[in-house]
């Protein structure tokens, strides 16, 4: 069942009616001359240095968390005046599906193999906005069609009063070994589905081929002590003490030490000696989706994200670490002596655009191996 759109500050509106305001055909001619005439004239505005006004509508689909997302949307929709419709939830499969009627403008995806995978079934736009320079190439598509923001790695959250950190397994390959499922409590991971994870296993892929990395599935499958549905209820659980590691991304970490109790809790960051893989690594940004409805809209929105403060707002309250080190991202006094920069980390040689060439095929590796998408 199709999700309605939520205007952030103008009630629900279903996305049926975005549908009829925005693809009518047949009485839209005058409206599409008049259009044309006032993209010229914003062109030449801006060409002139002169602010561009602009106005209508701009729908956004998101993976991210909605916590995160909605701030960030209510500020673009405040500074510029487009009515914001956003679909939270939403799937890259879900704007494939939508192919031949597109929906959406813009799509936030906390993952960049969906973003990838996406660019690769020709479903996003090539762009140029204004500051793309901003992001390193290494995180962008070659023509710009989507670009990351914020990156994550992935480690082990411990807890201090069960597990000392020269106790801890130290790299992705550690957890083969049925020893870890001896510890106190155990530790935990997320379900196969999660999209931490389904970017964790893709990374293996590519870095051990397919074989090894169905063995390390089934591996972590069989040992651990707890399966949960996201990480933030990994972090809770190892902080209260249920478990006494757990498989999560390190901006979990960095929540966790926010907590009011429960937080004499670790990190570790994985594969960082000189001969190993170095720490897999994820990132958040957006897509520019190929025939946007509201496409003038949607290069304005590139556009502000990718001004410093943007960006900076990008990253909100999820304490998650910038791809631009020389922006300076604002974390909480508990949190800062532990944030250490992405620049800083040993990460794993492979392109984050490599994650989209793996999107396809994870999912099926991993329920292949034993370790259920979905909770049961």
């Amino acid at each position: 069942m199709k999700k309605s759109l939520k205007p952030l500050l103008f009630g629900t509106l279903t996305l049926a009616l975005v549908t009829a305001a925005g693809c009518g055909a047949n009485d839209n001619n005058s409206e599409t001359n008049e259009a044309a005439g006032d993209q010229n004239e914003n062109t030449n505005n801006a060409e002139n240095g002169e602010a561009v006004e602009l106005d209508g509508q701009l729908v956004v689909y998101s993976s991210r968390n909605e916590n995160f997302v909605d701030p960030l949307l209510q500020k673009f929709e405040e500074e510029t005046g487009v009515e914001v419709l956003a679909l939270h939830g939403a799937e890259a499969l879900q704007i494939e599906e939508e192919a031949g009627n597109v929906q959406a403008d813009i799509f936030i995806s906390n993952d960049m193999g969906a973003l990838g995978y996406l660019d690769n079934q020709d479903l996003l736009s090539g762009s140029d906005p204004e500051g793309i320079e901003s992001i390193p190439e290494e995180f962008r598509a070659d023509d710009n069609a989507y670009f990351a923001i914020s990156a994550r790695s992935r480690g082990l959250i411990y807890n201090k009063d069960l597990i000392s950190e020269d106790e801890m397994p130290t790299s992705m390959e550690d957890l083969f070994d049925e020893e870890w499922a001896d510890v106190e409590n155990g530790y935990a991971i997320t379900r196969g589905g999660n999209g931490g994870m389904l970017g964790n296993v893709s990374a293996l892929r590519y870095e051990w081929g397919d074989d090894k990395t169905a063995e390390w599935v089934a591996s972590i499958k069989e040992n651990a002590a707890g399966i949960y549905d996201g990480h933030g209820d990994i972090r809770r659980a190892v902080g209260a003490g249920e478990h006494s590691f757990g498989l999560v991304n390190n901006y979990y970490y960095h929540q966790q030490l926010l907590e009011p109790s429960d937080n004499n809790v670790g990190f570790i960051y994985l594969d960082q000696g000189d001969d190993e893989m170095g720490a897999i690594a994820n990132a958040a940004g957006v897509g520019l989706i190929n025939g946007a409805p509201n496409e003038e809209n949607a290069h304005a929105f590139l556009e502000w994200i990718l001004k410093p403060e943007n960006q900076v707002a990008f990253v909100g309250e999820s304490l998650e670490l910038l791809i631009n080190d020389e922006f300076e991202a604002e974390y909480p006094e508990e949190v800062e002596p532990h944030v250490i920069p992405f620049s800083e980390l040993n990460i794993q040689d492979m392109p984050l655009k490599e994650l989209g060439n793996y999107f396809e095929g994870t999912k099926e590796l991993v329920e292949a191996s034993g370790l259920d998408l979905e909770l049961k």
